[in-house]
C-alpha cells in the first residue's frame, strides 16, 4: 500500500514553500473523479483535484445544451465500482449523468480533495527535487505526480470566420450554452452537424422562427433505441446487483463484438450502412434533401450519430440546410461557401473541441523546460496512452490514442486508472521517486499502434474527421478492443521505464495539504 510522501521539517534557505501533495489531479470529470476514487482505494489520500470551474462534472457540466444526452447506454456509461440502478432511460440525459457524478463525489468522500476555481495555468517539472510545480488561479501546489484528466472535450473550437467579431446578434458554442437567451421565434444558425448539433437541432427546431444549418459533410445517423427504464428494472437492479452487472456485461460484450468491423474488416459495416440509408429514407421524403444528407464515405469513418428526430427536424418547413461551410459574416448576414446568404439573429457553433491539439499541452513543461505542445508538434503520442518521455510522473487519463468509436470511454478510463495506481505503488516498492518511458518503448508502442491503424475504417473509409491531426495521423482512437487495452495497461512494465530519484532536498509545505481551504 502506498504511503504519504515524507517532507523535511524546514524549507530550504530562500525557498518559497507551498502545499505539497503526493498526487495532483487536473479536472473533475469522469477521469478526475475516477482517479480520486482509485487513489483512495489504494491508500493514497494525499492528493488534490484541481478544477477550473465551480463544480464537478467536466464535459457533462459544461454541455448543458437542449437535448444533451449520451450515445452510450447508461448502464455501460458508468463506473464499474459505482453502478447506478436508478438510471431513468437506456440513454440518459446530461442532467442525470451530472447528478451521477455529484453522487460519486459524495459517496466516495472526494469533497475534501476538491479545489474549485483552480485553473492550472502552468505545470512545470523541477528536476532537482523531482517533483511538479503547479501554478493555478487559486495558488501554487507541488506534487510528486500529476494526473492530467482535463479531457479532450474540454476546450471548444470556434472557426476563425471573417466578420464574426462584428456580428450584432448572439454567438455561443454548444458547450457554453447561454440559457438566458431565448431562441423562441428567432432566426438561428447552427454551424456544424456533428454529435452535439444532431441533438441541438431537433431540440430547438420547433421553437425557433427559422433554422439554418451549415453542413460541410453529412454524418451517418442510426436509429436511437432509447426508452424509459421501468420501475421494475430499477428495483431489480437495486435489490439484486448481479442483474445490473449482467446487463452491463451484455452491453459490453455486444460492443466488443463490433470492434473487428471497425479496426480490421471495414467491409462488414456494409449492412450497418444499409440500415442508416433506410433511416434517411424514413426521415426525409424529399429525394433532393436525402441526397444532400447521404455521406459519400463508409459508415464508421466519422463518428456515427444516434437520433430518431434529427432527419425530421432537417426536413421541417422552417429549416434550411446549407450544404457548405460558413465562410464570412457581414453584419447579420451569414455567407456560405456556395455563395448563399442568410439573415440570422443568433449563431450556435457545434464545431467540436481542441482534440488533437489539447490546450493543456501548452501549459505543461517537462525536463529541460520543454513544453508538451512542442513535444507533440509532430502529433500526440504516449506510451500506452498514459505517459510521455520527458515528462516524468505525468499520467494521462484519456490520453493519445485511447478514444473509442463504438463503446464506453469509462472502460478506457478505468484501465488507465489501473495503470496509474500500479505505477505509483511500483515506485514505492522499488524506492524510486519518478518514472518516464524509455525512448525505445514509446517509439515501439506508437509504431505498432499506427501500423494497426492502417487497416481501420477511420483510415480507409474515405473521410476527413476530427480523429485526424493536421498531418492526417490518427492520434485520438484506439485501434483494438477495450479488452486488449485493459490487458495492455494492467501492469507497469519497468523494462519500459527509466527511474528517477531526487537529487535535491524538498522543502516542507508552509501549510499541510489537507488544511488548504477549498
Amino acid at each position: 500500500m502506498a504511503s504519504r510522501s515524507k517532507q523535511p521539517d524546514a524549507p530550504a534557505p530562500g525557498a518559497t514553500a507551498h502545499p505539497h501533495v503526493r498526487v495532483a489531479v487536473i479536472g473533475s470529470g469522469f477521469g478526475g473523479l475516477g482517479a480520486g476514487v482509485r487513489l483512495r482505494r489504494a491508500g493514497i489520500t494525499d492528493f488534490v483535484i484541481l478544477e477550473r470551474a465551480a463544480a464537478v462534472g467536466g464535459t457533462w457540466r459544461d454541455n448543458s445544451y437542449p437535448g444533451c444526452a449520451c450515445d452510450v447506454p447508461s448502464h455501460l456509461y458508468s463506473f464499474s465500482f459505482a453502478p447506478n440502478p436508478e438510471w431513468p432511460r437506456s440513454f440518459s440525459g446530461q442532467p442525470d449523468i451530472r447528478a451521477y457524478l455529484e453522487k460519486v463525489t459524495d459517496t466516495f468522500g472526494l469533497r475534501p480533495h476538491l479545489r474549485f476555481n483552480a485553473e492550472v495555468t502552468e505545470a512545470r517539472w523541477e528536476e532537482g527535487p523531482a517533483r511538479w510545480r503547479l501554478t493555478t488561479s487559486a495558488g501554487t501546489w507541488t506534487a510528486d505526480a500529476v494526473v492530467s484528466a482535463a479531457g479532450p472535450l474540454a476546450d471548444p473550437q470556434i472557426p476563425d470566420v471573417p466578420g464574426l467579431a462584428d456580428f450584432p446578434g448572439k454567438v455561443f458554442h454548444s458547450s457554453r450554452w447561454d440559457h438566458d437567451y431565448d431562441l423562441a421565434g428567432k432566426r438561428v444558425a447552427v454551424v456544424g452537424t456533428g454529435a452535439s448539433a444532431a441533438q441541438i437541432i431537433p431540440a430547438i427546431q420547433p421553437r425557433v422562427g427559422r433554422l439554418t444549418v451549415f453542413q460541410r459533410t453529412p454524418a451517418w445517423v442510426l436509429p436511437r433505441r432509447d426508452r424509459e427504464i421501468s420501475g421494475l428494472e430499477k428495483w431489480l437492479h437495486g435489490a439484486l446487483p448481479p442483474t445490473g452487472a449482467l446487463r452491463r456485461g451484455t452491453l459490453f460484450a455486444l460492443r466488443e463484438l463490433q470492434v473487428d468491423a471497425f479496426v480490421r474488416r471495414p467491409g462488414l459495416l456494409k449492412l450497418v450502412q444499409k440500415i442508416a440509408e433506410k433511416h434517411i429514407a424514413r426521415g426525409v421524403a424529399d429525394p433532393a434533401l436525402r441526397t444532400r444528407l447521404t455521406p459519400d464515405y463508409r459508415i464508421g469513418c466519422k463518428r456515427i450519430l444516434l437520433s430518431n428526430t434529427y432527419y425530421p427536424a432537417l426536413a421541417a418547413a422552417n429549416t434550411d440546410l446549407v450544404s457548405s461551410r460558413l465562410t464570412e459574416v457581414r453584419g447579420s448576414t451569414l455567407v456560405a461557401g456556395d455563395g448563399s446568404e442568410h439573415e440570422v439573429d443568433a449563431i450556435v457553433f457545434g464545431t467540436g473541441f481542441h482534440v488533437t491539439d489539447m490546450p493543456i499541452a501548452r501549459r505543461v513543461f517537462g525536463i529541460g523546460g520543454r513544453s508538451l505542445a512542442e513535444e507533440w508538434k509532430g502529433g500526440m503520442e504516449a506510451l500506452r496512452g498514459s505517459t510521455v518521455r520527458g515528462f516524468p510522473n505525468l499520467f494521462f487519463v484519456i490520453g493519445p490514442n485511447t478514444g473509442l468509436g463504438n463503446s464506453s470511454m469509462i472502460l478506457m478510463i478505468e484501465s488507465q486508472l489501473n495503470y496509474l495506481v500500479d505505477a505509483l505503488t511500483t515506485l514505492d516498492s522499488v524506492g524510486a521517486t519518478a518514472m518516464q518511458p524509455t525512448a525505445v518503448a514509446q517509439k515501439h508502442w506508437n509504431l505498432e499502434l499506427q501500423h494497426r491503424m492502417d487497416r481501420t475504417v477511420w483510415t480507409t473509409g474515405g473521410c476527413v474527421s476530427w480523429y485526424l491531426d493536421d498531418s492526417g495521423k490518427n492520434t485520438v482512437l484506439w485501434p483494438a478492443s477495450t479488452t486488449a487495452f485493459r490487458r495492455a495497461t494492467r501492469r507497469v512494465d519497468l523494462a519500459e521505464y527509466e527511474l528517477i530519484k531526487r537529487t535535491a532536498a524538498v522543502p516542507a509545505p508552509a501549510v499541510p495539504a489537507e488544511e488548504v481551504p477549498a
